[in-house]
């Protein structure tokens, strides 16, 4: 019996696949519990148009990462922090400190883990810091860090 998976069932198949069980399994099991739909020709056209949707939906956040990643290649976040001799800082700048000043200086809302700082700035000056935007598009943004008076 031809069944597509609502949801993922391990060891048999994945969300969205359309594949070919016993037919006691899909009837008793897959069916009953929700987990698989029979595979009627109308089931197949709503797949297909699901799976249509789905790469138009990709495709339009994909557009979106690269004009954010074009809109954020211009921008220098300035941040001011104490420091020491040398231009160490007290302390560190963390990825949570530069999503927090996008957001409040440029409206960018990037989330924290997004932006790839393989360890705290702890130096005074400019750093070029990366950010992954989408699986697909990364970008990054200068940071300038200021003494603090």
């Amino acid at each position: 019996m031809k069944v597509i998976f609502v949801k993922d069932v391990k060891g048999k198949g994945k969300q969205g696949e359309v594949k070919d069980v016993a037919e006691g399994y899909a009837i008793n099991y897959l069916l009953k519990n929700k987990l698989a739909i029979e595979a009627t020709p109308g089931n197949l056209k709503a797949l297909d148009a699901k799976k249509r949707k789905n790469a138009q939906q990709e495709q339009k956040e994909k557009e979106e990462a690269i004009q954010l990643k074009d809109k954020l290649a211009d921008l220098t976040v300035e941040l001011q922090a104490k420091s020491g001799e040398g231009g160490r800082l007290f302390g560190s700048i963390t990825n949570k400190q530069i999503a927090e000043k996008l957001a409040k200086d440029y409206g960018h809302k990037i989330d924290r883990r997004k932006i790839e700082l393989d360890e705290p700035i702890r130096a005074l000056g400019y750093t070029t810091v990366p950010i992954k935007l989408h699986p697909e598009v990364s970008g990054s943004i200068k940071v300038h860090v200021t003494e603090q008076k």
